[in-house]
């Protein structure tokens, strides 16, 4: 039977005691993590969110009652526990912070029992990801994702104060918005009041946070959940947090001045690594041209080389046909990697394929000085020399190439890269490397919709040279937006913002919007436009990823409290389910369908 606390107030939390504390009356509370009952003495590791304490009740030592009700406790048990601290009796334990000490029990409250978990609550569990998802709450007791969400929280910490010593001011935008379909899907939320109308969870609080600065707030920040009704991967889920931030009167030098600040006084506090200032840059052209991709890993090099000039010309109708379509061809050094077996390069033109390509094609520089190759017969010696060459080859070097549009070539390369010096044990997870990506296209072109879309959003001022292209030719305007990188991945992203009208109407054209239309989706920014807005810019973060990051993992879920599976369900509450008919009625919606 559960007891209650009545009289006793806990001293300290189990992990702060140390041997300053020998001698000294505490009481502790927390949850069985173990008990060892040895018949006239019993030992209980006692767990809260700070750590593990042994407890010892000893017969004659501690009341009989209490120690009667010691010997009954099992895993998960809460109790409060009153003591006296001293050296440990044992051997020291090392691996524990309180390993020196124990509290010699004298009075034992059980103020809850546990039925046997479904799995053990421990360090690094092995137990599937799926059960422990379903038991969420016994899942956060484990240390380990404790100490993740307790770092999430002095990130957040730092994170504000830093802020606002910058000047800041922290304001709150609505979660019930208007739908804005341009970006990726919206979560829809019916209104009862207003049949058939929906409002829109947001996606980021892009539209608000400029409004701010129409407002005169000058420096805006929020730490804000975000929603995108998207397909899942490790990094993403269907409810994310940003760290959101504007500044008016301000440009792209002064975003990434602040942000540089911000990062090097995180990364020192949270793991004391010195971040060098300032963060290399690089235009998203030299990203993709050298690292195929716009979040380069630079912790290793791999770089890709053109070789189109090279091989324009050979017999080798791939690499020929991929130039006169008008794409490249482009190759990466695997070095020292010539002896790869054929199983291994077999998986790897399986990646090409999975990325769009109809193949990988490839060279190894035999040691001896000679080529195997899929493609040498049907080029010169002289002419695969030179390939070799220009790619830096040397004895023992695996070449590997693809040939095809530049985007397809991009990705291909791009993943290999990525792919080998995994499998190569090139990536050191101590190893921070950041890089600003800069002057981002304005526009991508969607096969899927026949025309261009915004590559950020419709809002990001392009260069102003290139503003007269934006018409005739928008595959060459540059954005003036930039993402900060760290090992591959985008930790945030933002942009210089359009505050201009006949720039933004421009814009708006370029994307095919009729004045009706853009003034229906976006009337009250264009609107608030009219009466004087400054120049502004800004940044968010995804802050699930950079707490990931900082925590030296790989997925996000491991850092966010009650997270979402690849299917956008909660495990634990078995949302998203139905509801009942009556709440559909109120809302004058009816489901149509519904899927097996």
């Amino acid at each position: 039977m559960a007891e209650s606390m009545r009289g006793m107030k806990r001293t300290c939390r189990c992990a702060e005691l140390s041997e300053k504390n020998i001698g000294e009356e505490v009481t502790v509370m927390g949850w069985v993590q173990k008990q060892r009952n040895k018949g006239s003495i019993v030992f209980v590791d006692l767990r809260d969110r700070s750590g593990i304490l042994q407890v010892i009740f000893e017969e004659g030592e501690t009341d009989s009652a209490y120690f009667d009700k010691a010997g009954r406790l099992r895993s998960e048990f809460v109790i409060a526990v009153k003591g006296k601290v001293t050296a440990r009796s044992g051997a020291v334990n090392k691996n524990l912070a309180t390993g020196a000490i124990e509290v010699r029990a004298q009075e034992l409250r059980i103020l809850s029992e546990s039925d046997t978990p479904p799995f053990p609550v421990e360090e690094n569990s092995k137990t599937k990801e799926e059960l422990r998802l379903k038991y969420r709450y016994l899942d956060l007791r484990r240390p380990d994702l404790q100490r993740n969400l307790m770092l999430r929280s002095r990130i957040a910490g730092i994170v504000r104060q830093f802020l606002i010593e910058e000047g800041f001011l922290e304001i709150e935008t609505p979660m019930l918005t208007k739908s804005t379909p341009e970006g990726a899907r919206d979560y829809l939320v019916p209104s009862r009041v207003h049949p058939g109308s929906f409002y829109a969870l947001p996606q980021s609080p892009q539209l608000f946070k400029q409004l701010l600065m129409c407002a005169g707030y000058d420096r805006y920040f929020q730490i804000v959940k975000c929603f995108r009704d998207e397909d899942l991967r490790a990094d993403r889920q269907p409810e994310f947090t940003q760290i959101d931030m504007e500044l008016s009167f301000a440009d792209e030098e002064d975003v990434m001045d602040v942000n540089e600040r911000l990062l090097k006084r995180l990364f020192k506090e949270i793991l004391d690594i010195d971040i060098q200032l300032p963060i290399q840059r690089m235009t998203w052209q030299e990203a993709m041209d050298r690292f195929g991709s716009d979040k380069p890993d630079m912790r290793f090099g791999m770089e890709l080389k053109n070789v189109s000039e090279v091989v324009k010309d050979c017999g080798f109708s791939v690499f020929t046909g991929a130039l006169e379509a008008g794409g490249s061809v482009r190759g990466i050094n695997a070095e020292g990697q010539a002896a790869m077996p054929r199983k291994k390069i077999d998986a790897l033109v399986q990646t090409a394929k999975d990325f769009g390509a109809k193949g990988l094609a490839y060279l190894a520089v035999n040691e001896d000085g000679t080529y195997k190759s899929s493609f040498a017969k049907f080029m010169e010696n002289e002419e695969l020399k030179k390939l070799v060459e220009t790619m830096g080859g040397k004895p023992g070097d695996l070449l590997l190439f693809a040939a095809d549009r530049d985007k397809v070539v991009y990705d291909v390369l791009g993943n290999i890269r990525l792919t080998l010096a995994e499998s190569l044990g090139l990536l050191d997870k101590n190893e921070y490397k950041f890089l600003w990506v800069t002057e981002f296209p304005e526009f991508e072109y969607s096969e899927e919709q026949g025309r261009y879309l915004a590559m950020h959003h419709p809002f990001t001022m392009p260069f102003e040279e290139d503003i007269q292209y934006i018409g005739t030719a928008p595959e060459k305007v540059r954005a003036r937006a930039y993402d900060i990188v760290l090992n591959g991945t985008e930790l945030g992203g933002g942009s210089v913002r359009i505050h201009q009208d006949d720039i933004q109407e421009t814009m708006l054209k370029a994307l095919g919007f009729t004045e009706e239309r853009a003034h229906e989706q976006f009337g009250f920014l264009l609107d608030a436009f009219k009466y004087g807005v400054p120049p502004h810019a800004g940044l968010a973060y995804g802050f699930d990823r950079l707490v990931m990051l900082m925590a030296g993992l790989n997925n996000i879920r491991d850092v966010i409290a009650f997270p979402k599976i690849k299917d956008a369900s909660c495990l634990m509450t078995n949302a998203p389910d139905i509801v009942e008919d009556v709440q559909l009625e109120e809302l004058r919606i009816q489901v149509t369908g519904k899927d097996e």
